[in-house]
């Protein structure tokens, strides 16, 4: 059954796209934050292990509602490895096993490109698919982002 929820049927396609490029994008983000933790080594290993650990906790967290949204908008969400691939604005680290400063700058740019995407994708839902809902929930994520960015950020100065 379609959610009747003041959103044309258009529109709720167009917020689940939307949502499904975030979902793509959060799951190469964890995948990605995940393999740094693994991996880690050198001078600060445990710190960053932990800060690593940290961060994909929350990803994982992200994932999920991320998820549920798109099933509140009525529509079902993609769930393999290739479709999330396939959709995300994000480049993979494959074979990769980078320095931690590598690590830190290649995350911190991940999530700084989610800041700005998410910022394009904010007014798309007030303005063009009247979605209010999905516009506040990308709002909270930005700003989960905002904060991941700063931590690694703080690691490069």
């Amino acid at each position: 059954m379609s959610p009747n929820i003041g959103i044309t049927p258009k529109n709720l396609k167009k917020s689940a796209s939307i949502l499904a490029t975030i979902l793509s994008n959060e799951m190469t983000l964890y995948v990605k934050t995940r393999k740094f933790h693994w991996n880690i080594s050198g001078n600060s290993f445990m710190e960053l292990h932990k800060l690593f650990e940290e961060q994909y906790r929350i990803l994982e967290a992200q994932i999920d509602e991320v998820a549920e949204r798109i099933n509140q908008l009525g529509e079902k969400t993609i769930g393999t490895m290739k479709e999330f691939i396939d959709n995300s604005t994000l480049k993979e680290s494959p074979k990769e096993y980078a320095s931690q400063k590598d690590m830190l700058s290649e995350l911190l740019e991940n999530h700084e490109q989610l800041v700005t995407e998410f910022r394009d994708y904010i007014p798309v839902f007030e303005n063009e698919t009247n979605d209010a809902g999905s516009a506040d929930f990308v709002t909270g994520l930005l700003q989960e982002h905002e904060k991941m960015a700063w931590i690694l950020r703080r690691y490069q100065a």
